[in-house]
């Protein structure tokens, strides 16, 4: 059976470094990161003569969507062709729509591919340093409106996914246990 294995949660919680880790560790992976479609998200922004801030009224409403569709397209598109795609993407409002998640295995089931969710489960406060730590430029207006920022996440995890796997990561011990756990999860270990 092929997978799609989505990697989530809100920015900072260690999501790349995490599905980098599992992409290598699973044989024959395509490894798809939506961050790499910024550089077209910065050029819309710039054209549009808006500020680049990805947690503007402008990003939610004329980009943030379509950079999902985007990666989701190249994702089936890799189905067709491997067994195995992981996407690093936080996808915070989709892995909270039941009808997304319901219209989405439809979808993977046209590629015969199942549906796996993989939820970064790390503290708030671990991901503020983190994302200090990485000096981003995606992270300035958040890191320079925390409070409002931080009131937008929901660092909950869902609980409507049957095919949730919980990734623990706010200690290095919690690492260690959460990749060797996910990595024979996803093998059928």
């Amino acid at each position: 059976m092929k997978h799609l294995i989505l990697v989530t949660s809100p920015p900072a919680c260690g999501k790349t470094f995490i599905s980098r880790q599992l992409a290598k560790a699973l044989t024959n992976c395509v490894y798809l990161d939506k961050d790499t479609l910024i550089v077209l998200s910065k050029q819309i922004f710039k054209v549009a003569g808006e500020e680049y801030n990805r947690s503007s009224d402008f990003f939610q409403r004329e980009i943030r969507d379509y950079e999902y569709y985007c990666v989701l397209d190249l994702a089936f598109e890799a189905l067709d062709y491997n067994d195995t795609v992981l996407i690093n993407a936080p996808f915070s409002d989709e892995i909270r729509n039941d009808e997304y998640l319901d219209s989405l295995r439809k979808e993977l089931a046209k590629h015969d591919a199942e549906l796996v969710v993989i939820w970064v489960n790390t503290r708030v406060d671990v991901c503020k340093e983190r994302m200090i730590k990485r000096n981003s430029d995606r992270d300035t207006w958040k890191l320079e409106h925390w409070d409002e920022y931080i009131a937008s996440c929901n660092f909950n995890q869902p609980d409507n996914i049957e095919e949730l796997i919980v990734f623990e990561n706010s200690s290095e011990e919690e690492y260690n246990e959460s990749i060797t756990r996910v990595v024979n999860q996803l093998r059928g270990e």
